[in-house]
C-alpha cells in the first residue's frame, strides 16, 4: 500500500475494517439475537453458511487432488443449527457433484429437530437415493470408506459433558481411517470436553469464537477458515474488539492503479542485512521477496563473496559486500558502512541467515541502535539485547514459537509486546500480530509454509511493504502475514502440500492482490 494516496483511511481503521472481531460463545449469541430476528433471516444466514462451507471444502480439497467426482460423504447431525449448516453444505456439494453419495447419522436418533434444522434436512431428502441415513448405535458397523465427514453434532452453545452414546461415536469416527478429510462446522464437537471431533479444518461461519482461536486448540481444530457471512460490515465504524481476524479485503490496496506521476521513490528504499558463508541462502529469499511487493528501492548488504553471485541472479537489488570474521560471519568492522548507507532508508531488515556468533550479534546491536529508520528483526537479530539496543524506536519482530520464548520467556504475546512496545508477528499453525493493544489472527496458510525459507519470505515481504507504509508497522505486518498465506494456499491448491519450493510462494503473489482468496 503506497503510504499516501492509496490508502483511503488511516492505516489502523483501515485494518480494524478489515479484520473481524473473534468473540466469545456467549458473545456471538447476543449479536446472532440482534442481527437475526426473524426465522427467514435465520434461513438466510443457515443457506449462506452452508453454501460456503460447500465451497470453502471444495478449496480445501484441492490441495490432496481435489474432491472426487463420485464422493461420499459423511454428515454427523445433531438437533441443531449446525446441524443443518452441514446438511445444507451436503446439498449443495451433491448438486455440485452429480456422482456423489451422502451417509447422514442422526447424532441423537429420532429426537426431533430444531425447525431450520428439519426444513434443512427436508431439502437434502429430495436427492433421493444419493442419501441414506444410518442409526448411531449401528455407524461402528460400517465399513464403507468416505471422502469427506461434515461434523454438524454441536454447536457454539454446546455445554460439556458429551454424552457416553456420542462420545462413542466421536472416537469411532475420529480413528476410523477410511476417511480423507474431516471438516468440522463452525467448531469440533465436544471442543470443551475431554472427548472432541478431531478436524483437519474448522469452518468458523459467520463468527470466529475464541475457543476455535484458542493456541492450545489447534490439534483438534486444525487449520481454520473464516466463512464471513456479512455479519460485520466494512463500512462505517469498524467493530470493536481486541482479538481479530484478517480477511481478505486487507489487501485490496496494493491491486489498485498506482498514479502516472510515480518514481522509485514513491515506494520506499529497503536495506536488509544478513547472510554468512554458512547460511547463504535466507538473505537472498529475503530480497527476493522484498522486491515482489513493489519496493523502489532495494539494498541488500551480504557476506563479500555472495555479492556477484547475488548479482547476477537478482539485478534489482543493489548488492553490497561486507567483511565477515574468520568464520565466515558479520564483522562489528562492516557496521559503519552499513549505516552510513542507511542515510535514505525508509525500513531495515536484519538477521536472516547471519548466525549466533558473539561477535555478529555485536554487530547487530550497533547496526540497530544506529538505524533511524523502522526496523524487521528476524532470525538471528531476535535476541534480547538486540531488541534492548533498539531504544525503543520502531521495530517488528518476526519469531516462530522458540525464538519468542529466547525473547519473552513466560510473558504471553500481548503482554511482552505491551511491555517493549514491539509489534510481533508470532509465526506458527496460527500465525498472529500483536501491538500490545490488538491480536490479529492470520486464518490463511498452511502445512506447505512448514519448511525452510517460508520465514525468510515473509520478513522480506514485511520490510518490503513497511517502507511503503509511511512507517505503520501494524499495516506492513498484517498485510505481509495475509498476503505470503494466501499465496501459500493458492500454491498447496495448485501444485499440492508436498513437492514444491518454498520459493515458489512469489509467484503465487499477484494473483492474490487481483483476486484474493
Amino acid at each position: 500500500m503506497s503510504p499516501n494516496e492509496n490508502n483511503p483511511a488511516p492505516a489502523s481503521e483501515w485494518i480494524r475494517r478489515h479484520s473481524d472481531p473473534i468473540l466469545s460463545p456467549a458473545e456471538s449469541a447476543a449479536l446472532e439475537k440482534r442481527l437475526l430476528t426473524t426465522e427467514n433471516a435465520e434461513w438466510g444466514a443457515m443457506k449462506r453458511a452452508g453454501a460456503a462451507i460447500a465451497e470453502a471444502v471444495t478449496t480445501d480439497f484441492r490441495e490432496i487432488g481435489g474432491l472426487p467426482a463420485k464422493a461420499s460423504i459423511l454428515v454427523l447431525i445433531g438437533k441443531g443449527h449446525n446441524g443443518g449448516d452441514a446438511l445444507l453444505a451436503a446439498d449443495r456439494l451433491l448438486e455440485k457433484f452429480p456422482g456423489a453419495h451422502a451417509t447422514v447419522v442422526k447424532v441423537f436418533g429420532d429426537a426431533p429437530l430444531r425447525p431450520l434444522a428439519q426444513r434443512a434436512l427436508d431439502a437434502l431428502r429430495t436427492r433421493g437415493s444419493r442419501i441414506d441415513f444410518v442409526g448411531r448405535d449401528s455407524f461402528d458397523g460400517e465399513t464403507r470408506t468416505f471422502d469427506l465427514c461434515l461434523d454438524g453434532i454441536f454447536g457454539f452453545q454446546f455445554h460439556p459433558p458429551v454424552d457416553e452414546a456420542t462420545a462413542k461415536l466421536i472416537v469411532s469416527v475420529n480413528s476410523r481411517g477410511g476417511i480423507t478429510l474431516r471438516a468440522a462446522v463452525d467448531l469440533p464437537s465436544g471442543l470443551g470436553d475431554k472427548t472432541v471431533f478431531r478436524a483437519d479444518f474448522t469452518h468458523a461461519t459467520g463468527i470466529v469464537k475464541t475457543p476455535v482461536a484458542a493456541p492450545e486448540n489447534v490439534g483438534v481444530v486444525g487449520r481454520l477458515r473464516y466463512l464471513d457471512l456479512g455479519f460485520f460490515p466494512r463500512a462505517g465504524d469498524p467493530a470493536p474488539g481486541n482479538e481479530r481476524v484478517l480477511v481478505p479485503s486487507l489487501l485490496e490496496p496494493l491491486g489498485r492503479m498506482r498514479p502516472a506521476d510515480a518514481d522509485k521513490r514513491t515506494y520506499g528504499h529497503v536495506v536488509l542485512v544478513g547472510g554468512s558463508k554458512r547460511y547463504p541462502g535466507a538473505i537472498f529469499m529475503a530480497a527476493e521477496a522484498a522486491v515482489r511487493t513493489g519496493v523502489g528501492l532495494a539494498t541488500a548488504w551480504v557476506p563479500d563473496v555472495l555479492v556477484p553471485e547475488y548479482a547476477a541472479k537478482l539485478p534489482e537489488v543493489m548488492w553490497n559486500g561486507w567483511s565477515t570474521t574468520g568464520s565466515g560471519f558479520l564483522s562489528p568492522q562492516a557496521v559503519p558502512a552499513i549505516i552510513e548507507s542507511l542515510a535514505k532508508a525508509s525500513a531495515l531488515l536484519v538477521g536472516p541467515g547471519m548466525g549466533a556468533e558473539s561477535a555478529t550479534t555485536e554487530a547487530l546491536c550497533q547496526l540497530v541502535g544506529a538505524a533511524k529508520c523502522p526496523v524487521v528483526l528476524d532470525a538471528d537479530a531476535l535476541r534480547p539485547e538486540v531488541v534492548a539496543a533498539r531504544g525503543g524506536r520502531p521495530a517488528v519482530a518476526t519469531p516462530h514459537a522458540g525464538e519468542f520464548h529466547r525473547l519473552a520467556g513466560d510473558e504471553s504475546l500481548r503482554e511482552y509486546c505491551r511491555r517493549t512496545g514491539l509489534v510481533v508477528t508470532l509465526k506458527g499453525p496460527r500465525t498472529r500480530i500483536c501491538d500490545g493493544e490488538v491480536e490479529y489472527l492470520s486464518p490463511f496458510g498452511g502445512p506447505v509454509l512448514s519448511r525452510g525459507g517460508s520465514g525468510d519470505l515473509l520478513a522480506g515481504m514485511t520490510a518490503g511493504l513497511l517502507a511503503q507504509s509511511a512507517g505503520n508497522l501494524v499495516l506492513a505486518a498484517t498485510q505481509a502475514v495475509a498476503w505470503h498465506g494466501q499465496a501459500a494456499d493458492r500454491l498447496a491448491r495448485e501444485r499440492g502440500q508436498v513437492a514444491v519450493h518454498t520459493t515458489e510462494l512469489l509467484d503465487h503473489l499477484f494473483a492474490i492482490i487481483r483476486s484474493p482468496v
